[in-house]
């Protein structure tokens, strides 16, 4: 059904999103967002070009440092950079990517190539796609240098075309040419990736170069397919694995971050095709995905192959992010509600889990039940270190490192979009402020919230213009019982449509709206066993736990790294139980405890388990919880309880509590 659609279609436009994004630097964060944006900045995120060999020594730099052939690491960085620097309207960040922006672009090849590589045996597309996304971010956030960025980025793409046309040089191997970039096949899992911006390049900024543009996105695509990886093939049932790996490898279709990205390969193919077909794929694929192989925090269950729902398997921290870009990227051309609330629940959950609080250590890969985080005497994961759940600079390999940072900086760059000619849609919720124009009118919005740890959002607008303003309503939120206030008048019940928005007519002038989404307790079962919400927010039990650091340790030899190749605030951290953590619980007896007001601003240490403002209550039973591969088992079913060791439990936010269990046994009593 697919096979031909290259030599048959020759569509002039693309296939449009329902919703327009706006342009990077229009979104700002507020908040409790801003906060840990700021602290991301603060930590690693923002001090990596400092000190990071793998950014600063790369060989986009002049360098020599690598992690990998692919030579990935510094596009990983600069496509994160680029959007925290304007989310945060950092100065210093900002010269952090203008440096890179300026000699790369200054060291473009005679050829059009951008980067290092000199040979066409090293010469590999993938680390470039990245590139590009920081481009493109970077000339929509600051348009001195849009002229520039796309002169060089057309340059690039009449390589690329000549390059693909000569059975697809750079983007599969050849060994018999010698050829030895990408020998894993990185970049063929991730071919679509390149047309991302490609799309954009021939949207917005075609010049005469537009044929070129479009018959280099079907190259990729084809590519794609001769490479053995159409994911239009793998999101099929009866191919689409069931369970988790080792049982099932089948090349990188089962790697875990490559099937994040590749959930948005239908979608773009649609953009450029226009085959009906592919929006039903495109459905199928986060069906399929959601069914077995994500986890109860929001993100994939993989390490680095896909671990199906175990709470013991890993969730590697690059896939979070990816699958948040994934998720409001399908949102914003399908209108799906379910797909905002799966990017909202990585958000809320998986990412702040896998991160120290200060944003200077993060995780490789998080479990769902995750009693321990240090070198364990087993290994429950696929194809990771036994050090793979530390907190650290690079507890396993360094690409969640350098890509990481991402997650929340492209979270809030896609949070609004514009709607037909006077729409404004809030799609992500968040606390933001948001400064735009609507038919050359301005329009300024303020969502005061602490949503998701409230249920209440506020909106102020000033608008030189009518406009209809959307609000998206979760797909949790109790049935009939969202209610709106606008200007004072009044409480009305929020109706939203099929996409999950309401309407509200703003006028010219000042507009005050409040919004009220109640947030009710849900139990999720899983396997005989439990998982608790309140509202998008996953909870767990908070365990108690003691902690050790040491200076961090190289992912390759686990050697301290030499001084200076680390920042003073790098550390690895482990963290053991102090307390008792396998307990089951009775889902009748849960309870909802606000700690501090609904409306008070919430502490920049938010991702501890004294930062959230609720917490719930839950009777559990001290049971008999065997261990395996270094960690818990999977969670026992109708296990016997110890009457006499029943405690009332506290339960937190997921992504505040480090050491966590968020899949309970049922206890029958």
């Amino acid at each position: 059904m697919f096979g031909s659609w290259i030599r048959s279609t020759r569509a002039k436009e693309l296939a449009p999103f329902k919703y327009k994004s706006l342009p990077l630097g229009s979104i700002k964060p507020s908040g409790w967002l801003r906060q840990q944006i700021r602290r991301s900045g603060d930590g690693l995120g923002g001090h990596l070009y400092d000190f990071y060999r793998f950014v600063r020594r790369s060989s986009w730099l002049g360098g020599t440092a690598e992690y990998s052939d692919l030579a990935e690491s510094a596009t990983y960085w600069f496509n994160y950079i680029v959007p925290m620097a304007w989310a945060l309207d950092d100065e210093r960040l900002k010269a952090q990517a203008r440096e890179f922006l300026d000699y790369v672009l200054e060291h473009q090849a005679e050829d059009g190539w951008l980067g290092p590589e000199t040979t066409r045996q090293t010469r590999c597309l993938w680390a470039r796609s990245y590139l590009c996304l920081g481009l493109m971010q970077y000339a929509e956030a600051d348009s001195s240098q849009a002229e520039r960025i796309v002169d060089a980025m057309h340059r690039y793409v009449v390589l690329v075309h000549t390059m693909l046309k000569n059975n697809f040089t750079g983007l599969i191997p050849d060994t018999e040419q010698g050829d030895t970039f990408d020998p894993y096949l990185f970049g063929v899992s991730r071919a679509h990736e390149l047309p991302v911006s490609l799309m954009w390049l021939y949207e917005n900024h075609a010049r005469d170069n537009g044929p070129v543009i479009w018959e280099t996105m079907e190259l990729m695509f084809e590519g794609s397919r001769v490479g053995g990886q159409d994911w239009t093939k793998f999101f099929t049932r009866g191919v689409f694995p069931e369970r988790g790996t080792p049982d099932i490898h089948n090349s990188g279709f089962t790697h875990g971050v490559n099937l994040a990205e590749g959930l948005r390969y239908p979608t773009l193919l649609y953009r450029l095709t226009r085959e009906p077909g592919l929006i039903r794929k495109a459905y199928e694929a986060v069906d399929l995905t959601c069914r077995y192989q994500t986890s109860l925090s929001g993100t994939i269950v993989g390490d680095e192959h896909l671990g199906g729902l175990s709470p013991q398997r890993g969730s590697e921290l690059c896939m979070t992010v990816e699958l948040m870009f994934s998720y409001a990227y399908l949102y914003r051309f399908h209108g799906e509600n379910s797909f905002a609330d799966s990017a909202e629940l990585a958000a809320f959950n998986a990412l702040p889990a896998g991160v120290t609080s200060d944003w200077w250590a993060h995780q490789y890969v998080t479990q769902t039940n995750q009693p321990w985080a240090c070198q364990l005497n087993g290994n429950p994961w696929d194809n990771v270190s036994d050090r793979g759940n530390i907190y650290g600079l690079e507890p396993n390999y360094p690409c969640c490192t350098v890509n990481h940072p991402q997650g929340y900086p492209k979270f809030i760059a896609s949070a609004y979009a514009t709607f037909g000619d006077c729409g404004l849609v809030h799609l992500l919720l968040s606390p933001s402020v948001v400064n735009t124009a609507l038919n050359g009118k301005e329009v300024n919005i303020e969502c005061i919230t602490n949503y998701p740890f409230s249920e209440r959002l506020r909106y102020i607008i000033d608008s030189e213009t009518e406009l209809d303003f959307f609000v998206r309503v979760p797909g949790w939120t109790l049935k009939g019982q969202a209610t709106i206030v606008v200007n004072g008048n009044g409480a009305s019940p929020m109706e939203p449509d099929c996409s999950g928005l309401y309407r509200i007519l703003v006028r010219p002038g000042l507009t005050d709206i409040s919004v009220h989404l109640p947030m009710g307790i849900r139990v999720v079962t899983r396997n005989e066993s439990v998982a608790i919400y309140h509202g998008p927010l996953l909870y767990a039990a908070d365990i108690e736990m003691e902690s050790k650091s040491y200076p961090p340790l190289d992912f390759a030899d686990r050697r301290p790294l030499p001084v200076g190749e680390a920042a003073p605030q790098c550390r690895d951290y482990e963290f053991v139980p102090k307390g008792e953590w396998r307990y089951a619980i009775d889902p009748r007896s849960l309870s909802v405890e606000r700690v501090r007001p609904e409306e008070e601003d919430l502490p920049s240490d938010l991702f501890t388990p004294g930062g959230p403002p609720t917490r719930l209550w839950v009777d559990a039973y001290r049971i008999d919880w065997p261990e395996r591969d270094g960690t818990a088992d999977v969670p026992p079913t109708r296990p016997r309880l110890h009457h006499s060791k029943k405690i009332r439990m506290g339960l937190i936010p997921f992504g505040a509590a480090k050491l966590h269990i968020a899949q309970f046994p049922v206890a029958v009593v």
